[in-house]
């Protein structure tokens, strides 16, 4: 079978810890380049990822190495761009989230992608959770009924301790475009992505000033099911927190840890099963889950999930979500 071949450009954090030593050992891939603006990073991790094409600039990468598609892991502001320019290079996509740092760059990148006919997925790893895939084929197999509310949050410190992280013109936000697009998007994963009908946020400022460090709000569909949410830097918790319930009219079940139960005439059947993954199993296998989807969606394998259009609705929830949030109201679509 024919390898794909993948450039990633932007080797900080997420590429060091996750796509390089996974793909690195998939064996329909190749990585044939990789680019970085920090030289000494570039030829350290080029080195040691044996990795012969690489470059501190990535049009230079884009004009001289042959790639099938490219994993975009750079600070949030410089994803249109980069992107637009690997579009322009007929290039296939995978972006790290968010797409960009505003709808209007969303759409764009977006309209680009469909003229050019190219493949564009955001990474959004949760919903490829080995826990999170069973906890959604145990919701579409009926079991739980109708999925009308889901409760979620997740609490930890930020993702990153770079100074732009924490500049909302640089990354279109704070705790809710770190942690809430994810909460949000699994959440509404599991609900099969029902229109929206309203959202109601309030935002919190305690450890930072330019962007919120907690929000808590609630979302309303047109199919009458809500989602309640909040996420956080700085609201109190000893380990990374993230939960999620979601209540159906005939059970519920629990994300992190699972648990399943289906309620009967005479009481609750548990429907968990006998072995759970502990939770570094789980973040490991959902990287490997994700990477494994996007090099079988551009190889034709396979459907693509969570393209750059999905990226659009998601980037239309998080305008509405900082709308409310400015003007201390209900803002419905």
């Amino acid at each position: 079978m024919t390898k794909a071949k993948i450039g990633i450009i932007g080797l900080g954090g997420i590429a060091q810890l996750v796509h390089l030593p996974i793909l690195s050992k998939l064996n329909s891939v190749e990585i044939s380049a990789v680019s970085d603006i920090n030289k000494n990073r570039l030829k350290t991790i080029s080195d040691k990822f044996n990795i012969k094409n690489f470059f501190s600039d990535y049009r230079e990468m884009l004009e001289k190495t042959d790639l099938d598609a490219v994993i975009i892991s750079t600070p949030t502001a410089t994803h249109t761009q980069i992107a637009i320019d690997c579009l322009n290079a007929d290039k296939d996509l995978l972006i790290e989230k968010p797409i960009s740092k505003s709808l209007e760059e969303a759409i764009q990148i977006d309209a680009l992608a469909l003229k050019k006919k190219r493949k564009v997925m955001v990474g959004l790893n949760a919903r490829f959770r080995p826990d999170a895939m069973l906890l959604k084929s145990l919701v579409n197999s009926g079991e739980l009924g109708n999925i009308f509310y889901v409760r979620c949050g997740w609490t930890r410190k930020q993702s990153s301790s770079e100074k732009w992280f924490i500049k909302k013109s640089e990354s279109g936000g704070g705790v809710i475009i770190d942690l809430g697009i994810v909460i949000l998007d699994l959440s509404m994963w599991i609900l099969d992505f029902p229109e929206i009908h309203s959202v109601s946020v309030q935002n919190f400022y305690h450890q930072t000033k330019n962007v919120e460090d907690s929000a808590i709000g609630f979302i309303r569909f047109k199919n009458s099911s809500v989602i309640n949410f909040e996420v956080s830097w700085s609201l109190h918790s000893e380990v990374d927190s993230l939960n999620l319930i979601a209540f159906g009219s005939k059970g519920t079940v629990h994300l992190n840890p699972f648990r399943a139960y289906r309620r009967m005439n005479y009481g609750n059947i548990d429907l968990t099963p006998a072995h759970n993954s502990n939770v570094k199993g789980l973040y490991k296998k959902s990287y490997e889950n994700e990477l494994k989807h996007f090099i079988g969606a551009i190889k034709n394998l396979n459907p693509l999930y969570s393209s750059s259009t999905d990226a659009v609705h998601r980037m239309q929830l998080i305008e509405g979500i900082y709308k409310s949030a400015e003007t201390n109201s209900e803002i419905k679509f």
